[in-house]
């Protein structure tokens, strides 16, 4: 069954290898990031391999933008079926470093995000009927590390508003949360603490390629309208973690 699906942070990682497996399986996409270029040459991409994606910059920490970017894909497609809320950011580092604008940064993506596009989504899929949340968390959502404390409070916070979200959803939105091990992606990118970074180097060695995590999205999407998958987690076979 063809969908009406919204993505956040779609330029890269996770939300770009989503967009391209739900395009390629033909769902209609509305793609959202902050690096327009980006999303441009990739919706170009989708619609040239005979699926249909458009784009719009967004900044999910704005609420305004992230109720816009909603309503701009049910107006264009007529309804909205599932949003993947996949934005967010790991700047790492350990607490004594009290990086305060670092951990005010992921609080505001990782967390508010989350909370603006249920916000923004949760009145268009009642009026319509129903729809599909997919929120991206990490294993961090399970456990925690050292650097990482702050990054995982804010993926335990989004395993709980899923939680929340699923129960009181009376059986009309779906609900999944999907939890990424060590993924590729530019999460890393962004960290400035030199041992945190290094950390996350070694880290990495092992590492699952992002598409697994798109296909692991599609599976959930993909379900039976009375099937509801609320939690993946997907590690690569030789993560510890």
């Amino acid at each position: 069954m063809t969908k009406v699906v919204a993505i956040t942070g779609a330029s890269s990682g996770i939300g770009e290898a989503a967009a391209r497996r739900l395009g390629a399986d033909g769902h209609r996409l509305l793609l959202g990031a902050r690096r327009t270029d980006r999303l441009e040459a990739l919706s170009k991409e989708i619609n040239e391999a005979g699926g249909t994606a458009e784009f719009r910059r967004l900044d999910v920490t704005d609420a305004d933008d992230v109720r816009t970017f909603v309503a701009a894909a049910a107006e264009r497609y007529g309804r909205l079926d599932v949003l993947v809320n996949n934005a967010g950011v790991m700047p790492l580092s350990p607490l004594a470093a009290l990086e305060l604008a670092e951990w005010d940064r992921m609080i505001d993506v990782n967390v508010r995000g989350v909370l603006h596009g249920i916000a923004a989504g949760l009145p268009v899929m009642r009026a319509q009927g129903g729809g599909h949340f997919v929120n991206i968390a990490s294993v961090g959502a399970y456990e925690v590390s050292p650097t990482a404390a702050v990054y995982c409070a804010t993926k335990f916070a989004v395993r709980a508003i899923s939680e929340g979200l699923r129960q009181e959803s009376d059986g009309r939105v779906r609900v999944t949360l999907v939890s990424p091990g060590v993924t590729e992606s530019e999460l890393a990118d962004g960290i400035a603490d030199p041992a945190a970074r290094e950390a996350m180097r070694a880290y990495r060695a092992v590492a699952l390629p992002a598409s697994a995590i798109a296909d692991a999205i599609a599976y959930a999407v993909s379900q039976p309208p009375e099937v509801d998958v609320n939690e993946i987690v997907v590690r690569p076979v030789a993560s510890a973690q």
